[in-house]
């Protein structure tokens, strides 16, 4: 009953996203995303290139990989399960899984490198392996961190715990820098900021979360490109933007709302 409820709670609407290669891709309610391509000509004209029809729930949120791990597009869907689509060798293949029972709200990658990589010098001189790793947020509450793993496919690593209520979005920061950052917002009117420098770890103790407060629901959270500022959307019909100080904490340093 208690989720029959919260889902008269209106989502904000699912905007179309860009993709590589001037294509776009729409989650389209309730069970579908379709590929469109833009024609060359000067108007843009849409053309519906492809359907993919893997969920029986709602498509809600759509997350293109980094391009070193390939052509990836992960959707995280209210049926509980995250469909991860590959194209390769002129196929689309898609793996499916289940990730959170009572529905998954968003899903973002990881950097295709791991935390520091940038910085560390590989003795061999081999380039490092693009990683292959998820984080999504559901409606029981929970963060979960997934990895690929070509013998067991898509494997859950860890279930970040924390929010009392769904969590309606997960950002990844894009940034390898020393350490790994994930922005969770959540119906429970709070964000949480997971940083850890081993993010492939199972030790829950890996990852420390801060929590900022805010005073409505936050629905959306979004990185920079440099991956050192922080967007939260929410109900307030606000947008606050944060950084990381000095000496650790975040602070807010700048609000966008109707008027100002």
């Amino acid at each position: 009953m208690a989720r029959a409820e919260r889902s008269m709670v209106p989502s904000p609407p699912l905007p179309s996203i860009q993709t590589p290669l001037s294509h776009t891709l729409e989650a389209v309610i309730p069970v579908a995303m379709t590929f469109y391509t833009l024609t060359p000509a000067l108007d843009f004209h849409r053309q519906k290139i492809m359907d993919f029809a893997l969920h029986t729930a709602s498509v809600n949120t759509l997350s293109w990989s980094p391009p070193e791990t390939g052509c990836l597009l992960a959707a995280a869907s209210s049926d509980g399960s995250i469909s991860v689509l590959e194209f390769k060798d002129t196929v689309w293949d898609h793996k499916t899984f289940a990730a959170h029972p009572m529905g998954v709200n968003s899903v973002s990658w990881a950097p295709s490198l791991s935390p520091g990589s940038l910085m560390s010098a590989n003795p061999s001189g081999t380039p490092q392996t693009p990683q292959r790793r998820l984080v999504s947020g559901g409606s029981d509450n929970l963060v979960k961190i997934w990895d690929w793993d070509v013998a067991r496919g898509w494997t859950e690593t860890l279930a970040l715990q924390g929010h009392t209520d769904w969590v309606r979005d997960v950002a990844w920061s894009p940034t390898p820098l020393a350490r790994s950052y994930i922005a969770s917002a959540s119906q429970d009117q709070t964000v949480r900021i997971w940083t850890s420098t081993d993010p492939g770890s199972t030790d829950p103790k890996a990852w420390q979360s801060t929590v900022l407060q805010f005073e409505a629901v936050c629905w959306r959270v979004s990185w920079s490109l440099t991956g050192n500022v922080l967007a939260v959307s929410g109900g307030d019909n606000r947008v606050s933007l944060w950084k990381e100080r000095l000496g650790g904490g975040w602070e807010k340093f700048k609000v966008l709302e109707e008027g100002a």
